[in-house]
């Protein structure tokens, strides 16, 4: 009679551990930062339709790395759940800390009761009032999640990108600074030899979630207002920033304003495969 074979459940949770760490670190980086218009998004991504970041709510946004095909549920689930908890309560009861717990506990059980855990990695960001108010989100693998300082970065060397982030990043930052910092992080690491590389603007996913609007904050920023932004022109950075002349409100106030469900219109299927991105 065959013996089966037997591995302690310390030795099953590295391996574990093992292989969503592996699984991450070969999909390409995240950056998340705190400005002073808001909160900006920048992730390296070759496609245009398999998105890493996406809106999730009003004032709630989400990126990821990792497998594309499971953080992509893990997204239609956040959007569902914020749209019934809006829907059923109150707008102002929908909150990213809320969410990221919910993402936390559902990484947790597949970590633990599943023989594949999920490979992704994912941020939660909500916007304030202010950049002090800003809340950043990382929520891993195991399910833990952790309040990051108004920056954070996910994917391949993640913490040789944090350590530029730590270096050059400030709250008070334009929109164009923070993305000049972002992506000079993101830079920093995959080039030949170590070096540092160049990465052109069609290589780039750009969002923000912008304080200054009211209801849905989320935007994203291609084409001209992208390049000119990259190329340090004032005039690009004008157009991505977009109108300002509306008078900016708080999440409270803005609590009673009707709004379209955030998310929902990111809730069809998307073509292409689901590899990693």
């Amino acid at each position: 009679m065959a013996m089966q074979f037997y591995a302690s459940p310390e030795q099953i949770m590295r391996d574990r551990s093992e292989l969503a760490r592996k699984g991450i670190a070969r999909g390409r980086s995240a950056v998340v930062v705190s400005y002073a218009g808001g909160v900006l998004f920048v992730a390296e991504n070759l496609s245009s339709t398999l998105h890493k970041v996406s809106e999730i709510y009003d004032r709630i946004g989400f990126a990821a790395v990792g497998r594309y095909n499971e953080f992509e549920n893990l997204r239609r689930a956040g959007v569902r759940m914020a749209d019934l908890n809006g829907l059923s309560y109150d707008r102002r009861d929908v909150t990213g800390l809320a969410l990221a717990n919910s993402y936390a506990q559902i990484l947790g059980a597949i970590f633990t009761e599943q023989s594949k855990p999920f490979e992704v990695e994912i941020c939660v960001a909500e916007v304030g009032a202010t950049p002090g108010e800003d809340s950043l989100y990382r929520c891993t693998y195991d399910g833990s999640v952790t309040d990051e300082p108004g920056r954070m970065a996910m994917g391949g060397q993640a913490e040789a990108i944090s350590g530029v982030l730590k270096s050059h990043h400030r709250p008070d930052m334009s929109l164009g600074d923070a993305v000049k910092v972002a992506v000079q992080a993101l830079s920093t690491v995959g080039g030949e030899g170590g070096a540092a590389r160049t990465i052109a603007g069609h290589q780039l996913e750009v969002a923000i979630l912008d304080r200054n609007r009211r209801g849905r904050t989320f935007r994203r920023i291609t084409g001209a207002a992208l390049t000119g932004l990259l190329d340090g022109d004032a005039a690009g950075e004008a157009v991505a920033e977009g109108d300002r002349a509306q008078t900016p409100t708080t999440p409270t106030e803005e609590g009673h304003k009707p709004t379209t469900s955030a998310g929902s219109a990111d809730l069809e299927d998307k073509p292409g495969d689901k590899s990693d991105t």
